[in-house]
C-alpha cells in the first residue's frame, strides 16, 4: 500500500516544483519515508518530470541501497536518507533550485524572517556549508545547519524543505521561495525590518492549525 501511494505522492510532487518554476529540466528531487519500514521513495536520476510515472520512483532502504525499481535513484539519495535518520518527525523532503532562495545560497547569506510565514519553515532559513551533490557530506552538512528548522539552503547549490508530509515538504518549499523573492526586493530598495524570533515562534503556535495547503500570507 505504501509503495502505490508514495509513488503517485512523489509524482505529483515532482511535476509540481518543475510547474512551478522551482527547479528547472531534471534538477532537484522528492522523496517519501515510509513510517513503518523506513524505506524511501525517491525521484529516480535523470528522468524528466513530465515523463515521469509512477513505476519510475525508485525505493530505497534507509541506507539508501535500492530495494525496488527499475531506475538509478536521485543522486541526492545520500542527502535525503541522512535527514531521514536524523528528523525523525520528517516524511517528505523536496529540493529545488528556486532562482531567488538560490542567489541566496550563492551568496552563503541566510533568509531572516523579512515575513512572518517563514515561520512555517522556522525563525530564518540557515545556509549549510558547500560540499559536492551527491555526497555524505553535503547530507551532514544540511543535518547540521537545519537544527529546529524545516528548511535550509545549500550553499552554491539550492534548497531542502522537509515536512511531516511532502505535502508540507512542497509548501515549505514555495514559503521559501516567497519569503527569498521579499528579501531580495526589500534589500534592493531599504533596509528589510526583521521580525524577532519572539514573535515567529508565536506565529508558529498559531500556524499549527493550518493542514498543508492553507498556507494564509493576508
Amino acid at each position: 500500500m505504501f509503495l502505490e501511494h508514495a509513488r503517485r505522492e512523489v509524482v505529483h510532487t515532482a511535476r509540481e516544483i518543475s510547474r512551478l518554476g522551482l527547479v528547472q529540466g531534471t534538477a532537484g528531487n522528492v522523496s517519501v519515508r515510509d513510517p513503518e519500514t523506513g524505506c524511501v521513495a525517491i525521484t529516480p536520476s535523470a528522468v524528466p518530470y513530465d515523463a515521469m510515472q509512477p513505476d519510475d520512483i525508485v525505493v530505497v532502504n534507509s541506507e539508501g541501497d535500492v530495494v525496488n525499481g527499475p531506475w538509478r535513484p536521485s543522486s541526492e539519495t545520500p542527502m535525503h536518507t541522512r535527514v531521514y535518520r536524523h528528523k525523525p518527525w520528517a516524511f517528505g523532503i523536496v529540493h529545488t533550485h528556486s532562482v531567488y532562495a538560490t542567489t541566496f545560497a550563492c551568496l552563503g547569506v541566510e533568509i531572516p524572517a523579512v515575513h512572518y510565514v517563514i515561520a512555517f519553515a522556522g525563525p530564518r532559513i540557515p545556509v549549510a556549508n558547500y560540499a559536492p551533490y551527491g555526497t555524505d557530506e553535503l547530507g551532514e552538512r544540511v543535518v547540521q545547519a537545519m537544527g529546529d528548522g524545516k528548511a535550509v539552503l545549500l550553499r552554491n547549490h539550492g534548497v531542502l524543505a522537509a515536512g511531516r508530509t511532502v505535502a508540507e515538504a512542497l509548501n515549505i518549499a514555495k514559503v521559501v521561495e516567497y519569503v527569498a523573492t521579499l528579501y531580495y526586493r526589500t534589500r534592493s530598495i531599504g533596509k528589510p525590518l526583521i521580525l524577532p524570533d519572539d514573535e515567529i515562534e508565536r506565529i508558529r503556535l498559531r500556524l499549527e492549525q493550518y493542514r498543508p495547503g492553507e498556507i494564509d500570507r493576508s
